[in-house]
């Protein structure tokens, strides 16, 4: 087996729950497993950390058996090289911040060369924090020190269970960007649990979808998030297309950002703090995309893009239609309804203009 794989085939039974994966997972990208509530998400997780064991199979990760049910391989939870990050970070109440992150870094790996804790810190803008208790710390603050922490342990590979789960809309948005900075930084192999499309579309490369146990399919983030049955593994009306670009201005006076792809140049809400020439990516709803067959006049939608219809699919037992439409850059999904892809005379080659708003690109 390649180095590079996390290689996973296991049979797991409790209760009235079974799980069966069967999937190799590239170590050089940050995937991420997702799916509805009670799909096995943190099952796996926790069949790869060791804390629960399955009936048969296997698990390997870069080339080292951690169970094997037919050679009678079972490496226990702390002999295995992996950083588990809870919901709540499980950081010890008793010790304030610093020796919290200096117990991580006296119980490290010895045989690998250990991050030492000062460029965490800085990377996690923990300087400021090591003398607090950590029952002071707000939501996201415990959050960084637990990921910090867990880095600092030198693991070979990252579990990541719904780390943004417990905290708010703000405490989120404070920690996503050294969430985003993981892959970049330190190298470290991340595995990420989400039921969040938003969560897995920031932070992941590919995607492992599970629904009731079983692998619905694995694949890179783009292709997941446009499949057709995204809907029903979500929970929620979340088909999409992921599209990238690099940003070439802003105007802070309006709030927005200007982002290339390709060919269209989309206004998005603004990223001040990302500079001219990075890339990013954006994830753009098919309901939030109108069509139009001329150009219109006094419009408030910023986002006119003229394109042609590739491929039109009919869902008649909810009245909609998914469209997609080849621009000079990326192609783009809407979801209309029925009646207006009869009123219109949509059909693929027909050449029409998307509509999306600003407001509504997701970055």
């Amino acid at each position: 087996m390649s180095s590079d794989l996390l290689d996973i085939d296991l049979h797991l039974s409790h209760d009235d729950f079974s799980l069966a994966v069967r999937a190799s997972i590239d170590l050089g990208m940050t995937t991420a497993v997702f799916g509805p509530s009670g799909s096995g998400k943190t099952s796996l997780l926790r069949a790869i950390a060791g804390f629960d064991q399955p009936g048969h199979g296997h698990i390997r990760c870069g080339g080292e058996t951690w169970f094997d049910s037919a050679a009678g391989i079972n490496i226990p939870p702390h002999k295995r090289p992996v950083g588990y990050l809870f919901q709540e970070g499980r950081l010890f109440s008793h010790l304030n911040v610093s020796r919290n992150l200096h117990y991580a870094y006296e119980r490290r790996r010895r045989d690998v060369q250990a991050l030492r804790p000062d460029p965490v810190i800085d990377a996690f803008d923990l300087g400021a924090l090591l003398t607090r208790q950590i029952r002071s710390l707000s939501g996201g603050e415990r959050q960084r020190v637990a990921l910090a922490r867990t880095l600092i342990s030198a693991p070979r590979l990252l579990l990541l269970d719904e780390p943004l789960a417990a905290l708010d809309y703000n405490r989120k948005s404070d920690i996503l960007p050294y969430l985003e900075n993981l892959p970049e930084r330190f190298a470290m192999p991340t595995l990420l649990v989400s039921h969040n499309i938003d969560e897995v579309t920031h932070l992941a490369d590919q995607a492992l979808s599970l629904k009731n146990g079983r692998v619905d399919r694995v694949g890179t983030v783009a292709d997941l998030v446009d499949s057709l049955d995204l809907d029903t593994n979500t929970g929620r009306f979340d088909a999409a297309v992921l599209v990238e670009g690099s940003v070439i201005a802003q105007d802070p006076r309006l709030h927005l950002t200007h982002v290339d792809t390709g060919g269209p140049v989309l206004a998005v809400p603004g990223l001040p703090t990302v500079p001219n020439g990075e890339r990013i990516r954006l994830r753009i709803r098919a309901r939030d995309v109108a069509i139009a067959l001329s150009r219109p006049q006094g419009l408030s939608i910023r986002n006119v893009i003229p394109g042609q219809i590739t491929d039109l699919v009919v869902h008649t037992s909810i009245g909609a239609a998914d469209l997609w439409i080849a621009t000079e850059g990326p192609t783009l999904r809407s979801r209309i309804t029925l009646a207006s892809v009869e009123e219109l005379d949509l059909t693929p080659g027909k050449t029409v203009f998307a509509l999306v708003k600003s407001a509504s690109i997701d970055s």
